[in-house]
C-alpha cells in the first residue's frame, strides 16, 4: 500500500489522502486550503489524476476536508464519494453555500476591475452547477459498519465526536504477502462531553495511524471556566452598551454557542438574550442537526436549545436585507455570523459596523489559522482592513479556547494511548511548528515511532 500526503502535511487545512493498492486508488478526503496562499492552492492543478479515483472517503463536511469535492469531479472524478448520512447531508448545504459565496466574490471582484478600467474577468473557483454535477456521487454508510471495496480492502467508520457525522476511518488492506494490515485515519478528533453530538470513539488496533495535530501543543480551558468567561464576556458588553459578535463557523460551533447561552439563560446566569444567527447555511445546518437526534446525548436531546422560548429570542437572518438591519442595533445583540476565521462572509460587515467601537466585543470560540483575519485579531493588530476599508481594532477581544470541536493535545495523547499494538503515527493537520512539537510529545509519553510528513510526500505501507 503506497500513501501520499497531499494536504494538512505541516498545515492545518486542505485534507487530502491518497492510498494506492494493486491498482486501486483512494483519496480520504479533498478539502481546500485556507489562509495564506489558500486561493492559489486550491486552483493549482490537484497531484493527482481525479480520473484515476476509484473511491473519496469523506471524514466530514468541513470544507477544509471536503470543499474541493465539486472540483474533483469537474475534473474527471468518476468514482463514488462514500461518508455517513449526516456527513451526506450537511456537505450538500455547505458545498452550495461555498460556491454561491465564490460567484458573489468573482462578480465583485469583475466588478470592481472593470470600474477600474482593467477589464479583467474573475471565475470562481467552482459554480453551484458543479455542486450539483457532484452531490450523485455521493453515497451513505452507517457508523460501525465494517464495507468492502474489493477483495484487498474493506473500511468502516466510527463516531470522531468532531461535528455532526464526522468518522474516524478506519482501512483494511491485504500487502505483497497477502496478510491483513490497518490504518487509521482520525479525521478531526472531537473532545468527551461533548455539548450536543456523542463522544468520539476509540479504537484499539492499528499498524498505522494519521492523526491530527490541529491543538497538539496546549490544553483547552476548563469548559466550565470558558462558559463562565463567556457569561461575563456578554454581561460586560451589554452593560458598556454594545454588541457581541461571534465569529463562527454554520457547522457545529454555531450549534453549540446556541446550546451554552440556552444554558446560561435556563440558569439565571445571562439576562433575556437577543441572538442573531445570520447565515442562512448556519439555519439549513440546525434544521439538518435536527433531523439526526439519534447522534446527540442525552442532555441535547432534552434541551429546547435550537429555538426561541421564553427570554431567548434567535433570529436566523437569511436575507440580505434582515442582515443589513441587524447593523442599526446598537447595542444588546450577539451577533453570530461567518465565516469563522472571518475570511469572508457576513461576519465582515457586522465588524465594519462594530470593530472600531470600544463598547462592543468580539468573541471568537475556534483556531485562527495563520494569515486569517481572525488570527490577525487575536494577535492583537491595532487596525485592519476589511472591504476595502481600513478599521481600528476598539471592540474588546475574547479568544475562549474551551469550546473547542477539536481535542487538545491530552485529548489526542487519551486517543492516541488506546491502541493496544505501537503503531506508526504520521501527524498532520497542524501548524509545522506544533505538528513537531505533538512529535515530539508522542514519542516521549507513548514511544510510538512517528513521523510529520511533508505535502507530497508518499511513504509505503507494509
Amino acid at each position: 500500500m503506497e500513501l501520499r500526503f497531499f494536504g494538512a502535511a505541516r498545515m492545518v487545512t486542505g485534507s487530502c489522502y491518497h492510498l494506492k493498492n494493486r491498482g486501486m486508488e483512494i483519496l480520504v478526503d479533498c478539502g481546500m486550503f485556507q489562509g495564506k496562499n489558500g486561493d492559489e492552492m486550491n486552483r493549482s492543478p490537484f497531484m493527482f489524476d481525479p480520473g484515476n479515483i476509484d473511491y473519496l472517503l469523506l471524514t466530514h463536511a468541513h470544507l477544509d476536508h471536503s470543499g474541493l469535492i465539486p472540483k474533483l469531479v469537474a475534473e474527471g472524478f468518476t468514482g463514488k464519494i462514500i461518508t455517513t448520512p449526516a456527513t451526506a447531508d450537511l456537505v450538500e448545504i455547505m458545498l452550495y453555500d461555498s460556491a454561491h459565496i465564490q460567484e458573489k466574490d468573482a462578480e465583485w471582484h469583475t466588478k470592481k476591475s472593470f470600474r477600474a478600467g482593467k477589464d479583467i474577468i474573475y471565475e470562481p473557483l467552482y459554480t453551484q452547477e458543479h455542486v450539483k454535477n457532484a452531490i450523485p456521487f455521493i453515497e451513505k454508510r452507517e457508523y460501525n459498519q465494517i464495507e468492502t471495496l474489493n477483495d484487498q480492502i474493506k473500511f468502516r467508520f466510527v463516531n470522531a465526536g468532531h461535528i455532526l457525522g464526522s468518522a474516524t476511518l478506519e482501512v483494511w488492506f491485504r500487502n505483497e504477502e497477502k496478510n491483513e494490515k490497518k490504518i487509521v485515519f482520525s479525521g478531526d478528533i472531537g473532545k468527551d462531553n461533548n455539548f450536543i453530538i456523542q463522544d468520539p470513539m476509540e479504537i484499539k488496533e492499528a499498524d498505522y495511524v494519521v492523526v491530527e495535530s490541529t491543538y497538539g501543543n496546549r490544553l483547552h480551558k476548563n469548559v466550565e471556566e470558558s462558559i463562565e468567561e463567556m457569561a461575563r464576556a456578554i454581561t460586560d458588553t451589554f452593560k458598556r452598551g454594545g454588541n457581541v459578535l461571534m465569529p463562527a463557523f454554520a457547522v457545529g460551533r454555531t450549534q453549540d454557542i446556541l446550546f451554552i447561552l440556552d444554558r446560561l439563560l435556563r440558569e439565571k446566569r445571562l439576562p433575556p438574550l437577543n441572538i442573531f444567527i445570520d447565515s442562512p447555511l448556519a439555519d439549513r445546518a440546525t434544521k439538518v442537526y435536527m433531523s439526526h437526534r439519534e447522534l446527540f446525548d442525552k442532555d441535547a436531546v432534552d434541551s429546547l436549545w435550537y429555538k426561541a422560548h421564553d427570554g431567548l429570542k434567535i433570529h436566523f437572518t437569511t436575507t440580505v436585507e434582515e442582515s443589513q438591519a441587524i447593523n442599526k442595533i446598537k447595542s444588546g445583540a450577539i451577533i453570530i455570523a461567518g465565516s469563522g476565521m472571518c475570511e469572508g462572509g457576513r461576519i465582515q460587515h457586522h465588524f465594519k459596523h462594530n470593530i472600531w467601537r470600544p463598547e462592543c466585543s468580539i468573541i471568537f470560540t475556534g483556531f485562527q489559522v495563520k494569515g486569517t483575519l481572525g488570527r490577525l485579531i487575536v494577535d492583537g493588530v491595532k487596525n485592519v482592513r476589511i472591504l476595502g476599508e481600513e478599521m481600528a481594532v476598539r471592540a474588546k477581544v475574547y479568544t475562549i479556547g474551551g469550546f473547542s470541536a477539536h481535542g487538545d493535545q491530552n485529548d489526542l495523547l487519551d486517543w492516541l494511548s488506546a491502541f493496544t499494538s505501537q503503531p506508526m503515527v504520521y501527524i498532520v493537520h497542524g501548524e509545522e511548528e506544533i505538528a513537531l512539537e505533538f512529535e515530539r510529545i508522542v514519542k516521549s509519553k507513548l514511544g510510538y515511532s512517528t513521523h510529520v510528513p511533508h505535502r507530497g510526500e508518499t511513504v509505503l505501507l507494509g
